[in-house]
């Protein structure tokens, strides 16, 4: 009972009795803790590691540093900018002498951005005044580097003298005894690189010193001082910035513009952001203030003309104000300035008024600078923007042409060439002409359209410079800006009856058979084909007419005797004939070839029917006259090459005849506009179901081929005379042209002839025309006859009669002397 006495709390329990409950001690948990941080430390790399990684990205970033410094220099130092090739258009040479109309000479100096002003003081104006009856002007050209010389500005005056509806240079003077005046050339088109920047290069000493002295208060007050990076520029732009609650001023210096522009893209990036920060300092470090200046003017983008994006302040004043950078006024440096900040919002076409506060804005900066006065700013502010049409803004205007200089280039020239070494092409091309061409052909398309059903109708034409081969126009779209198929090259369709005229030139080269008064049959003919066909052309009349003389067979295009006569003198000499004269594509030999089923382009019709004009000699056409290297030596010239191919007789006796065509025959209704005293020469052509209306016409100095039809090959409600001619006729009646001339050759004597029956008349006698003659092949009977005018032989006796050697002609009973005078001085042609 002993142990009930002792007290509970007495008793010592035995720890094996009860097992209390474990309770971790501080120190264990700190322990495991620091084995924790031990594990943590054990994977953080030893300091030697991150001793290496410093080393390795910074020879990393010293390698990108030398990266980057050697792009700097590379493209600094080598060929910056890839120049395109600048196409320029003949330049107008007055002297006196020279058929030139008062609104064809203003006309061209607009061209080219000339002023008319009351009384010249500068480069690139004119004056004009009107005494008795003559015009006079005052010009003062600009410097131009011509393929031959560089010519200085100079002042001249020119007189013109208008009688009737011609009007020639009277007199040109000009500083030391310069009989000649020289404008020069219409910039027409440039050959630009895929990604399209345009630019003209300049030279800092070559800028008004007042563009870099804005430039600079504009866009980077701390130019001279900072090396790349204007801090005191960023803290300036971020207060103004945080003043203004919104972005309006940047930080970024011209040296680093420089660099986003020339070396990087414009993607707005942080890597962007540092690559430029980097770049810019090393810029600094390698070129002069100067270099990097110019460098600037150069490469700034400041406008768009349609894909060609307008870089550098040599090209935009060009743009905007049609000057050479040299001659710009303080407002216009002023707006291409501030075009700087965003040439597409400061567009002063699209947004005047905004582009004008630009304006204003800058010459305030320069007025605050001391660069100009304050009443210079007051008078500058208070001006007009200035700038030219924006009709007159974009090169290439003239698609269809460049298209030509450009196939022609591509036989010379590597496309890389053409496109990145500054080459400088001169063309044939007449500003004058190809303008007159583009207004006749879309004004008068556009009344046939109204006719036409479908109102589809199109159209090509081409006028060269008879003898020199020199194309001066060429539109290939009844839309002449349109830049796609180019009709006037590309495109080949039956050409009807022109080929006529070498029908008969070929008959005519057999003139003891064949002359202008001998009777051709104009029946009904069948000629046999083979498989048993048979080929029964008709007239356009539907009419025979009997047997008539040879050249109102051609002067009325009639199929009938057309087809006897070419079937007559052999398929094949009429092949040969029109291959000599300038077809050079494969020719087949088919009957109906005499009527016009041979297709070609309007631009081998000018080949074919210069050699025609040009009294049988041959001139591949051309449109480029020189290429002149970036230095302005010259690469390449085309001279003229010409090779007589056709007797000069006998193209005088088809002169003849086509001059007839125009007076009496399918082209007559041209003279309804024409001064009665231009002669020309042309043939109508139509196809089968009025597919195709053609004419071809030449005078003196031109020659014009126009066709009218539907892509589709459809039929039109026109022929030759009712659709081309028009057209032709519109260009020739406004051009300054010379009629062709009756300097017959040595060997052609004239003689009356009865148009009746082909024999020998007299002058005044009834049906009695006067006819050219070869020598020796004038017919030998004589007709009696009645002495009685009609109007056709007094049409015939005042072209033909005047101005030619009749002395051969015969008197009233037949008989001839057969002496032969030439009263006439050679005449040159090849005039644009």
């Amino acid at each position: 009972m002993l142990p009930l006495l002792i007290p509970r709390a007495a008793v010592k329990k035995s720890p094996s009795r009860r097992k209390p409950t474990a309770r971790p001690s501080r120190s264990r948990a700190s322990s495991k803790k620091q084995k924790g941080w031990r594990r943590l430390l054990c994977l953080v790399p030893p300091l030697r590691f991150w001793l290496k990684l410093a080393l390795f990205l910074t020879v990393a970033f010293i390698c990108w540093l030398v990266f980057l410094d050697y792009q700097v220099r590379a493209k600094f130092d080598g060929k910056k900018w890839a120049i395109p090739a600048r196409v320029y258009a003949r330049p107008l040479e007055i002297y006196e002498g020279l058929l030139l109309k008062p609104e064809e000479l203003e006309r061209e100096l607009r061209s080219v951005g000339y002023r008319h002003v009351k009384s010249v003081y500068e480069a690139g104006q004119f004056s004009s005044k009107t005494v008795s009856g003559n015009s006079i002007y005052t010009i003062i050209t600009r410097d131009f580097t011509f393929p031959d010389k560089v010519e200085n500005s100079a002042r001249y005056q020119v007189r013109l003298h208008t009688q009737g509806a011609f009007s020639k240079v009277a007199a040109v003077s000009g500083a030391d005894d310069d009989y000649i005046a020289r404008i020069e050339p219409q910039e027409i088109g440039s050959i630009y690189p895929r990604h399209g920047e345009d630019r003209i290069l300049v030279q800092l000493d070559n800028t008004p010193p007042l563009l870099g002295q804005t430039l600079i208060a504009v866009e980077d007050k701390d130019f001279a001082n900072h090396y790349g990076i204007s801090f005191r520029g960023i803290a300036r732009a971020m207060l103004v910035n945080i003043k203004a609650g919104r972005f309006v001023q940047g930080g970024s210096t011209l040296t680093q513009q420089l660099v986003k522009n020339f070396y990087l893209t414009q993607a707005k990036s942080l890597w962007r952001k540092i690559q430029e920060a980097l770049m810019a300092p090393l810029l600094e470090l390698h070129y002069s203030k100067a270099e990097i200046l110019e460098a600037y003017i150069n490469e700034v983008y400041l406008g768009q003309s349609g894909p060609r994006g307008i870089h550098g302040f040599g090209l935009a004043s060009t743009h905007y104000f049609n000057r050479s950078l040299a001659t710009l006024k303080p407002h216009q440096i002023a707006l291409l300035v501030g075009t700087v900040k965003g040439a597409s919002y400061y567009n002063p076409w699209r947004h005047p008024e905004r582009a004008k506060n630009r304006r204003d804005t800058v010459l305030q900066l320069m007025a605050d600078n001391n660069l100009i006065s304050q009443t210079e700013y007051k008078k500058y502010t208070a001006m007009p923007l200035g700038v030219v049409k924006k009709s007159a803004l974009r090169l290439g205007n003239y698609p269809a042409f460049l298209d030509v200089v450009k196939r022609q280039l591509r036989t010379d020239y590597q496309e890389e060439d053409l496109q990145s070494e500054g080459l400088r092409i001169f063309t044939t091309m007449s500003p004058n002409v190809q303008e007159l061409t583009e207004k006749s052909l879309s004004s008068r398309l556009a009344q046939h359209n109204k006719k036409s059903t479908k109102n589809n109708l199109q159209a090509a034409a081409v006028v060269t410079a008879v003898g020199s081969g020199e194309i001066v126009a060429l539109v290939g779209d009844r839309n002449p800006r349109y830049s796609g198929f180019n009709r006037a090259v590309d495109m080949q369709r039956a050409i009807g009856s022109l080929v006529k005229p070498f029908v008969f030139l070929t008959a005519l080269s057999q003139p003891q058979k064949y002359t202008l008064s001998t009777l051709v049959d104009d029946e009904p003919v069948t000629i046999p084909l083979a498989g048993g066909k048979k080929w029964q052309p008709q007239n356009f009349d539907k009419k025979s007419h009997g047997n008539i003389p040879l050249y109102q067979a051609l002067a009325f295009s009639y199929n009938q005797s057309t087809a006897r006569l070419g079937m007559d003198i052999g398929l094949s000499k009429v092949i040969d004939t029109l291959s000599e004269a300038g077809v050079e594509r494969p020719i087949k030999k088919l009957p109906s070839l005499l009527l016009g089923s041979l297709d070609l382009s309007p631009l081998e019709l000018s080949h074919l029917y210069h050699t025609l004009a040009a009294d049988g000699v041959y001139t591949p056409l051309r449109a480029i006259r020189d290429v002149l290297d970036a230095n302005n030596q010259r690469l390449n010239r085309y001279p003229l090459k010409s090779e007589p191919r056709i007797s000069a007789d006998i193209t005088y006796l088809v002169h003849y005849n086509l001059q007839a065509a125009m007076r009496i025959g399918t082209g007559r209704r041209a003279y309804q506009q024409l001064p009665d005293q231009l002669i020309v020469a042309g043939k109508t052509g139509t196809t089968n179901r009025q597919r195709d209306s053609w004419f071809a016409g030449y005078s003196a100095d031109h020659l014009g081929v126009v066709w009218v039809g539907n892509d589709d090959n459809t039929p039109t409600p026109y022929t030759g005379s009712s659709g081309a001619l028009p057209i032709w006729t519109d260009i020739f009646k406004r051009l300054s042209t010379r009629s062709i001339s009756h300097n017959q050759p040595d060997n052609i004597a004239y003689y009356w002839a009865d148009n009746r029956d082909g024999l020998l008349s007299a002058e005044g006698c009834d049906n009695a025309v006067l006819v050219p003659y070869i020598r020796g092949s004038q017919p030998e009977q004589s007709d009696n006859c009645q002495l009685i005018e009609k109007p056709v032989s007094r049409w015939f006796k005042k072209w033909f009669g005047e101005g030619v050697d009749n002395s051969s002609a015969n008197d009233s009973d037949g008989n001839s002397d057969g002496n032969s005078s030439n009263n006439n001085s050679g005449i040159e042609r090849g005039r644009n």
